[in-house]
């Protein structure tokens, strides 16, 4: 860092800019992308879509130059129907709730209707036309078992969340070619035990199934950031956040609050923020992404039309920051790192060193400078995701922190 890093915030009034963002207005956007209407949000939806035209007239009405930019994307898992399971031991009939007691194994056949059949232990040596009790942590064995004997299909383990929830995903491993169910771990254990005494019936079903679709991505360069007199007027920024969720349940909502209409709130606002500030001069743009849930294809399908020297700042949640906001750099990154922590210092947000598994890592990937920045998702990817829990004060944090990165980075080549 130079040793004029200390007077910038002073020479750009960037204390007083920062001042300048709204809570009100981040928590009208994150409510906004909550409602029923974009249905969770999911990529290949009306509800993605409609998410994605409603961002685009948000930044137009900002002045800025707008671009949808679609892809395509590739096993995207759809759950089309409510799935079953349900086990009867000793006459004792027990039907389970799904995402509380059980959930789809993202490596699961398609099976749309109940199938009934006798419960095995995966040791045994009968497993033909028997659902077959996985040991915890041994699926894939189990799994492959399963297939040689000719078995109905696998039941698994997996743990909840602290909440008690199952979180939904809808991108995973290579399909196996039986069913595979993923029971609560409390449950699996209490099926193991029953079996231990007698027979065991298990009906069960797995409506899901693996599409093709088409993304699409949110571009906008900001007004305020263009070229003067055809020189460019500062470093070449952008702003990125995934809009995307994981989408709803066939009989429930998600509403995706936190992951990421949070992230996208606070992107949104900061661009706001900084379009109304003409002292900060950099060539600012945003890209609110699409298909992040599904592996980040957005941000693979942008990050290769990039110029080289292009600095990336992804923010993926914003809702609920505890001692720090999570941050991974990646690429040739350490002077933007080194900026983030000045800005942090100013705005009195703490940061940590964090895995950030999101679109910053496809730009990095790319050869850019790219940090992601978490600060917490509470009921992630759960009908527990609502915007009630989405803290203003988190909001506010994200967003002076961007405006203040922005306004260093800016300072910088003019010093």
């Amino acid at each position: 860092m130079t040793s004029t890093m200390p007077d910038i915030p002073q020479a750009l009034g960037l204390a007083a800019v920062v001042e300048r963002v709204s809570a009100a207005r981040m928590l009208a956007t994150v409510h906004e992308l909550a409602r029923d209407h974009y249905a969770g949000r999911r990529v290949g939806t009306p509800g993605g879509r409609a998410a994605a035209a409603w961002l685009a007239e948000r930044l137009r009405e900002l002045g800025a130059e707008v671009e949808l930019d679609s892809f395509p994307v590739a096993d995207v898992r759809e759950l089309y129907a409510t799935p079953v399971l349900e086990w009867n031991a000793g006459g004792q009939a027990l039907r389970l709730e799904h995402r509380r007691d059980f959930v789809e194994h993202l490596a699961t056949a398609e099976l749309p209707d109940p199938h009934t059949a006798p419960l095995a232990a995966a040791s045994e040596a009968d497993l033909h036309g028997r659902w077959v009790l996985a040991r915890a942590g041994d699926w894939a064995q189990a799994c492959e078992r399963a297939e040689a004997h000719g078995a109905a299909g696998v039941l698994t383990a997996r743990g909840t969340d602290p909440e008690g929830w199952m979180p939904k995903m809808i991108a995973g491993p290579a399909t196996r070619t039986v069913p595979i169910i993923a029971l609560r771990t409390d449950l699996h254990a209490r099926l193991a035990d029953a079996l231990a005494v007698g027979p065991v019936q298990v009906t069960g079903s797995m409506p899901l199934r693996q599409i093709s679709t088409d993304g699409h991505n949110v571009h906008a360069r900001l007004p305020a950031f263009s070229h003067a007199g055809g020189a460019r007027t500062g470093p070449r920024v952008l702003l990125t956040a995934h809009y995307d969720g994981v989408g709803d349940d066939p009989d429930q909502r998600m509403p995706a609050a936190a992951d990421n209409a949070s992230g996208v709130a606070a992107v949104l606002e900061a661009a706001r923020v900084l379009t109304a500030a003409p002292a900060i001069r950099a060539e600012l743009s945003v890209a609110f992404l699409d298909a992040e849930e599904t592996g980040a294809w957005g941000s693979a399908h942008h990050a290769p039309a990039l110029p080289s020297d292009t600095l990336v700042i992804n923010l993926d949640g914003a809702a609920q920051l505890h001692q720090a906001a999570s941050v991974e750099a990646g690429g040739p990154a350490h002077t933007l790192l080194a900026t983030l922590d000045q800005a942090a210092r100013l705005v009195g947000v703490p940061l940590r060193a964090g895995a950030m598994a999101s679109d910053n890592r496809r730009y990095a990937a790319a050869g850019l400078a790219a940090i992601g920045i978490g600060m917490g998702m509470p009921g992630y990817q759960t009908p527990a995701e609502t915007p009630d829990r989405v803290q203003p004060d988190t909001l506010v944090a994200a967003a002076r922190l961007l405006v203040a990165a922005v306004g260093m980075l800016a300072a910088q080549t003019s010093v």
